[in-house]
């Protein structure tokens, strides 16, 4: 049977805000083993990563909360069986961006496709920035399936990768603690 073997990749900032949408964003408590276990559909996961941008304190309270946070959540992460990959973030006109995320991504989908690390690549983003590399593993006979949110779906992300699958927020919450609206 092909597909024995699978990877999931999730753009953290992507997810967040996603998740955000449905009022489910509290990644403290958020099931991401029972999550990838669920999307793998009983696979064997070999790697699950999740990719954000570094978050770097200049002093200010802003950014030492920022950063307290971030390392809460790349402990969550670690206990949950998930590798992080950081990328750095940007702070440009007052807003923070973030830089290199979106290149460790497509350098990963790369990897795993060339050295055959697995047959069925299972990425969480809407970002079309990533469809090079996604043809690519195409190419070299990779299944990709697109994991995406019903309310904010990428039409270009369905048409490009060899599957899709739209979440609701019935399919998520028996990963996330509801926050009291």
């Amino acid at each position: 049977m092909k597909d024995k073997r699978c990877i999931v990749l999730i753009d953290g900032s992507n997810f967040y805000y996603k998740l955000k949408d449905l009022n489910l964003h509290n990644l403290l408590q958020f099931d991401f083993s029972g999550f990838a276990k669920m999307l793998s559909k009983d696979q064997k996961i070999i790697n699950a990563s999740y990719y954000v941008g570094a978050v770097r304190t200049d002093g200010t309270k802003k950014t030492k909360q920022m950063l307290g946070n971030q390392q809460k959540l790349l402990a969550h992460l670690k206990n949950n069986g998930f590798n992080y990959v950081l990328g750095y973030l940007l702070k440009s006109d007052g807003d923070w961006h973030e830089k290199g995320v979106d290149v460790n991504i497509a350098v990963d989908i790369l990897v795993a496709s060339y050295e055959n690390i697995c047959d069925r690549i299972i990425l969480v983003s809407s970002d079309t920035d990533l469809l090079p590399a996604i043809k690519k593993a195409r190419e070299k006979g990779k299944t990709i399936e697109y994991i995406g949110f019903s309310h904010a779906r990428s039409y270009a992300m369905v048409n490009n990768c060899s599957s899709y699958h739209l979440l609701k927020r019935e399919d998520l919450m028996p990963f996330a603690r509801r926050l009291k609206s």
